[in-house]
This record gives structure tokens, sequence and C-alpha cells, in this order.
């Protein structure tokens, strides 16, 4: 099924100069979910509907990664936009998006690096708005210095998290124990704006694409009656 993240990704392939390859890995893998096809999750994609909307502005190859985890907000919360960065232009979508009274956008970043008069940690609504989240989907180092020169970004407030667990993802490791995949802030975010459904569906779909990406790594045996997947199968679309 196409969606944001999906088109943005066969974009990037097609001005690609050289095929990209996965680190460490030139295994076959399933389009619809980029695991390899013995482990494929494609089936365990849940249905869930959502106030709220993401905006994923990426970084150049992060459509490109495998273990990228804005695909899976994408195949989660229908109203998911995703978006090249690049410092020297803005696609006019996203100016357009951020500018829709509709929405009431926020650019999620940790507040240490920010004024101290744009932070807020509640997600406070007008009346007729939606939560639209800007997630910056990159590298720690590079999501800082998008952040640093993206000058279309700097009259939104910005929403920082400060959530009491620490990441459970393992599919790449970060120096600091509190930086969050993108998928994981983005339930979070979620989570601010009651969208709490949304948010544990996704966060559950996170823990079965660990377990699946992972397990084909190690060409490991999925138990499809795990704790894992017994959390997600109530969000399950009927089987045709």
């Amino acid at each position: 099924m196409s969606h944001s993240v999906s088109r943005l990704r066969a974009q990037r392939l097609a001005r690609a100069v050289k095929p990209f390859v996965a680190r460490g890995s030139r295994a076959e893998r399933c389009p619809g979910c980029r695991v390899i096809p013995s482990h494929c999750m494609c089936a365990w994609r849940p249905r869930v509907s959502a106030k709220s909307a993401m905006c994923l502005v990426m970084h150049d190859v992060e459509p490109l990664k495998p273990s990228n985890t804005g695909w899976l907000i994408a195949d989660v919360i229908d109203e998911t936009h995703a978006f090249p960065w690049s410092r020297t232009e803005v696609d006019p979508e996203l100016l357009a998006l951020i500018a829709d009274p509709q929405w009431q956008p926020y650019i999620v970043f940790p507040g240490e690096f920010v004024a101290p008069e744009r932070v807020v940690s509640e997600v406070r609504l007008e009346e007729g708005k939606r939560p639209l989240f800007i997630l910056l989907d990159a590298t720690w180092s590079e999501a800082r210095k998008m952040f640093r020169k993206s000058p279309y970004l700097e009259h939104l407030p910005v929403l920082s998290l400060e959530p009491e667990q620490l990441s459970r993802y393992k599919l790449r490791r970060s120096k600091r124990d509190d930086h969050f995949c993108t998928a994981e802030v983005a339930a979070l975010c979620l989570e601010l704006a009651q969208d709490t459904i949304a948010s544990e569906v996704l966060d559950a779909y996170l823990d079965v694409f660990s377990t699946h990406y992972l397990a084909a790594k190690y060409q490991l045996v999925i138990d499809s009656d795990d704790e894992i997947h017994n959390r997600l199968k109530p969000f399950l679309p009927p089987a045709p």
C-alpha cells in the first residue's frame, strides 16, 4: 500500500546515482515492509483512526533505510505527510501544510536547545484545530543541523517531550539513552494529544517491527502468538 513515506522513497531511488544497499545486508526485502520476505510483517499492519496528523521532514537517505520507523508512522496514521529536507530549498507543499488553518503545528524537539519562550510541554488546541506534529526524521546530529537551518520553522512552538521511560528501540544505537526513534516520538505526541488508542497501536506496531527485523537478522523463528503480536491483533483489519 502506497503512502507518503513509500512515495518519498520511490522518488529518492529514482534520482539515486547508485543503488542504495542497507549496511551489513544485501538481502532481498519485501517492498511493503522492508523486512526480508521470510519475516514479512505486511499482514500485521494495523488500522486505527486519529485526529492528529504527522509531518515527517526527512534527511536525505532516511526513506531508504530499512530500519527507518517513519515508515511505520505512515502505516498507522493516515494523515501522515513526508517531505525531503534541504538546506537551500523547501517544498511549497510543506509550507502550505504548515500554514493551513485546520492544523495547529508543533515542531517536536528537545527544549534544552531552544529559546525558552518557544518551548511548550503540553498540546493545547485552539477551537476547530487539529494537532500537526512536525518530526525531523534523521540521526541526532543531522536533526540538530536541520533544526538550525530551517528558518521556515522558527515561528512554530517547540513541543519538548520529557518521557520517563527509556527508549526500547533496538535497531539503532544512540550515545544518549534519552534519544528516541521517530516512531516512539510520534507515539508520545499522540498520547499528549489524547489520541490514546493510536498511540498504543503505533507503540505495539513498533514492537512487532523490531521483533521481525531482528529475527530476520539473526534467522530466528517468529512466534505470532507471543505477547508482542497479541497486543496488535485487535487492531488488524479483517482477513479478506
